[in-house]
């Protein structure tokens, strides 16, 4: 007997129901019909399908019980035999005939004179059938709910299965069959069957409904999104716009006029190698504070060895007094100068306090205003180097001999400028964003002198404050500004940094489920908490290595357990326009500064090298070609190379603090 028929002929079987279930000595299921049941179920997928239709389906049981019954038959081991013109005609066994109430009517229907033997064995037939069909469909099932909870990273499912089906409705043993097996497959799955009532009618008017909200929901999804999303033209305008603040902020006439402030760092050249010496480095600029010591040595291999040590910040001293931020400073000095056995050493140190200071010399920084969480009071319009040193003169446990104030985006740009001389602009894309580069001393007018160069810090989070980004602010980026410590500055920060995307995230998402878009309009609690939606899961989500399973573990960290693979879809999309939004805002801003350093030079094709550091930047999966693809875009005659800095903040503060301490040896300021 060929193995692709299979079929259950139900009207003879319901008879013997009863029977079967109550006699134990019922011959057990065919070693044809259950000994590959476990393949069957890991390859279901790739059986043809109208192969396996032809194992399970009405359309083939009377067929495939008459084929059963001849092949006994002349075997000798039915009907005496004996077969009949009708037993050897196709499609006698109809499943649509009425009133085929026993074996016996219908074997005589055949033109047969069955004996009450003949009729157990044609029960039997059908009951072998049907049970192997049952379960051949359970082992369909099982491969499907399994995959169902796969995607849905689930250690228990739970699921409603809608059945239809003449076979599966008016047979007396096959739905009762086919729930049974598929328990004992998936044991893991909490599998329920709910009967359809009218599955092709009602059925089709729900899929037309289903699909029409769908649709309906899909195009809110992106016209939401379609606001996060810039033009070329768009782009080119923020580039613009960055251009006209940074000539405004180099003006003396015009700098209280925009709000990149183009603040002059009083670092003159990059380093050349002749540094040599051993350095203090503090690092401030988030929620850690490092303490390093750096010793350079010249050459002509020079080497930087450096031994440093993290401390935290806490949040009540980041928003506590001035006094307390810098008695905590001074202790984290004091703790690393006697973990390096250097107590009471009076060393050189580089100050990286990444914040908007104004200069007027190196060693000498002023507060403009707290930014990226920090509100300690008494500090804004105050010297942060003199703080710096009143907080060491109480402490009384050492001292140091020069402190140079030191941005960490020029750290970067120094840092990078070690290994390669054509590198003149720093980029910091992580909690914050910043950028710096060698402007011409004639440009830089709030500075007297015309000749040579000068590092100027853009400043350019701010960049927006005085409302040049209204236009390109979405709902979301009002709503992040709105709740955050400063609302109406940063704008440019906000819309890129790491410290404020997954806030965009969060908010887009929020939005979405209120309006039922995401997560079925199920909202969670820990997704209303501020900050629950780190930057970071934003790298996570967009890694191509990353499947859907582990988006969704993500998910449920953030409440959400109950969202589908469609959720996951849909959340790693938001992250992906964010991210790239971000991304392409930071090209044009660097591509209105190489631009402007191209045109000062009066060349037709620059060639240089950008330092860039920064967590997002260097952990985001897609940041950093989209920012490259933007500016190469915006300036074509800019030939730029990407230089990830190691250490800007620390190394860096050391070479400008090694530099500094060079020019004064030979007597320049």
């Amino acid at each position: 007997m060929s193995s692709r028929w299979y079929f259950v002929f139900p009207h003879i079987e319901r008879s013997i129901v009863k029977e079967t279930s109550l006699n134990s000595n019922v011959k057990p299921l065919p070693v044809f019909a259950c000994q590959k049941l476990n393949l069957i179920q890991d390859v279901c997928f790739l059986v043809l399908a109208c192969r396996f239709e032809k194992m399970i389906s009405g359309m083939y049981m009377g067929e495939l019980v008459r084929l059963i019954l001849v092949k006994l038959a002349r075997d000798q081991m039915v009907f005496q035999g004996k077969t009949t013109p009708e037993l050897l005609t196709t499609g006698r066994f109809s499943t649509n005939e009425e009133g085929l109430a026993n074996a016996d009517k219908v074997l005589r229907d055949l033109g047969l004179n069955p004996s009450a033997e003949d009729c157990k064995a044609t029960r039997r037939v059908c009951q072998i059938v049907s049970t192997r069909a049952a379960r051949l469909c359970a082992a369909a099932l099982a491969a499907v709910l399994r995959q169902i909870r796969d995607n849905k990273a689930a250690e228990r499912l739970r699921i409603t299965i809608g059945a239809d089906g003449s076979v599966y409705k008016t047979h007396p043993g096959f739905s009762r069959r086919l729930q049974k097996m598929v328990r004992r497959l998936v044991p893991d799955c909490d599998v329920r069957f709910l009967q359809s009532p009218c599955g092709s009618g009602k059925g089709a008017a729900m899929v037309t409904a289903v699909a029409y909200r769908l649709a309906a929901q899909q195009a809110e999804r992106q016209r939401i999104l379609d606001t996060l999303r810039l033009s070329r033209e768009q782009l080119l305008e923020v580039k613009r716009r960055m251009t006209d603040g940074i000539v405004l902020g180099l003006s003396k006439q015009t700098h209280e006029q925009t709000s990149v402030k183009m603040l002059p760092t009083y670092v003159r050249s990059t380093p050349d190698g002749t540094e040599n010496g051993d350095f203090l480095a503090l690092d401030l600029g988030g929620s850690s504070f490092r303490v390093l010591l750096v010793r350079l040595r010249s050459g002509k291999r020079h080497k930087v060895d450096m031994h440093q040590k993290i401390y935290t910040i806490p949040q009540e001293t980041m928003q506590g007094t001035g006094e307390e931020l810098f008695d905590h400073i001074v202790q984290c000095i004091a703790d690393f100068l006697e973990y390096m056995g250097m107590r009471g050493a009076s060393l050189p140190l580089g100050f990286t306090f990444s914040f908007p200071c104004n200069q007027s010399k190196l060693d000498e920084g002023i507060l403009l205003k707290w930014t990226k969480g920090f509100k300690a009071s008494d500090c804004e319009g105050k010297d942060v180097v003199m703080l710096l040193k009143e907080a060491i003169q109480r402490k009384q446990e050492f001292d140091l001999n020069f402190v140079a104030v030191v941005n960490d985006t020029v750290g970067t740009m120094m840092t990078c400028g070690y290994e390669d001389p054509k590198c003149e602009v720093g980029l910091i894309v992580g909690t914050g964003t910043n950028a710096c580069y060698m402007e011409e001393m004639h440009n830089v007018e709030l500075v007297e002198g015309n000749e040579g160069l000068m590092c100027v810090n853009v400043e350019w989070g701010a960049f927006g404050d005085f409302g040049e980004l209204d236009d390109f602010c979405t709902q979301f980026d009002r709503s992040v500004d709105d709740c955050s410590n400063y609302p109406g500055k940063q704008r440019y920060e906000k819309m890129i940094s790491g410290m404020y995307l997954g806030e965009i995230v969060r908010n887009v998402l929020i939005d979405f489920t209120s309006k039922g878009l995401l997560f079925r309009g199920k909202m969670s609690e820990r997704l209303k908490s501020r900050g629950i939606f780190e930057t970071k899961f934003l790298a996570q989500i967009e890694s191509d290595r990353l499947a859907m399973r582990q988006v969704r573990s993500i998910l449920q960290h953030l409440g959400l357990t109950g969202s589908t693979c469609d959720d996951s879809v849909l959340v790693k999309e938001v992250c992906s326009v964010v991210a790239r939004r971000a991304a392409q805002l930071c090209g044009a801003g660097l591509a209105a500064v190489v631009d402007r350093m191209r045109q000062n030079r009066n060349q037709n094709q620059l060639d240089i090298t950008v330092g860039v550091d920064g967590t997002l930047y260097k952990t985001h999966p897609h940041f950093s070609s989209i920012m490259q693809e933007t500016l190469q875009d915006l300036a074509p005659q800019c030939r730029v190379t990407f230089l990830k800095s190691e250490d800007g903040s620390g190394k860096g503060a050391a070479l400008i603090t090694a530099v500094a301490c060079r020019g004064n040896n030979q007597g320049q300021h």
